[in-house]
């Protein structure tokens, strides 16, 4: 009697432990399922990354001595784009200019602003409440002239374009982009898909295509032929 009794609560401890190892471990189920939501999508994740790359890629800059800058520029323009000039107000070629297009660095060429941006707010200068992207204008603060402004320059050749100020609620950016109209030079839109190309190659940091040189004409058989008619 004494000794079924003793054996009593080993038979039943050995058949707990046998059902226990049956049974699947779902302690751990939670764990496993956690690590799988925490793995990242590498898909998405490279999709990312390759947008931010692309965001932050800086537009090869364009370099060049102050001696070759004042060979390619006009006066007005080198005073303006290097030297950080202002032309007088209601002075400029643009101010006044609405027709579709887009306007360019007159240093580098570069598609800096769009028309569609354009509007008349009557400061002298031609505004833009945008510019074409982002990346392709500077902005600087400027604390000349015991004034506090931030200046508005080309992201690929550094040249001087004018000011930006947050001054303009109408718009749809609030901002006014003022721009001298010496630092721009318009493309009618009839002309901006083959210009939108080469503004593909600048700002990819590609080198344009020279346009071909004209063949020199030989006057050497005209200069012959006229000697012959002579004797005869």
């Amino acid at each position: 009697m004494n000794v079924t009794l003793f054996l009593l609560p080993v038979l039943v401890a050995l058949a707990g432990c046998e059902v226990s190892a049956d049974q699947p471990d779902n302690s751990k189920t939670p764990v496993a399922a956690s690590e799988d939501a925490a793995m990242p999508d590498s898909k998405n994740d490279t999709t990312a990354q390759a947008k931010d790359e692309s965001a932050e890629k800086e537009i090869p800059k364009v370099e060049k001595t102050e001696a070759e800058w004042r060979k390619e520029l006009t006066r007005e323009e080198y005073q303006i784009l290097r030297e950080k000039g202002t032309e007088r107000a209601f002075t400029g070629k643009y101010d006044h200019t609405f027709k579709p297009g887009a306007y360019a660095c007159a240093g580098c060429g570069m598609l800096l602003f769009e028309s569609d941006t354009k509007f008349n707010s009557g400061c002298g200068w031609p505004a833009f409440y945008a510019a074409k992207a982002g990346n392709r204008v500077v902005q600087t603060p400027d604390y000349s002239l015991g004034m506090v402004r931030v200046e508005v320059t080309c992201a690929r050749c550094g040249g001087h374009l004018g000011h930006v100020f947050d001054d303009a609620p109408g718009t749809p950016t609030g901002q006014r982009y003022c721009i001298n109209s010496v630092s721009l030079k318009f493309i009618p839109e009839a002309k901006l898909p083959e210009e939108e190309k080469l503004d593909a190659k600048r700002v990819a940091g590609e080198p344009e295509e020279e346009t071909p040189a004209k063949p020199e004409v030989d006057a050497k058989p005209a200069a012959k032929a006229e000697a012959v008619s002579e004797k005869e």
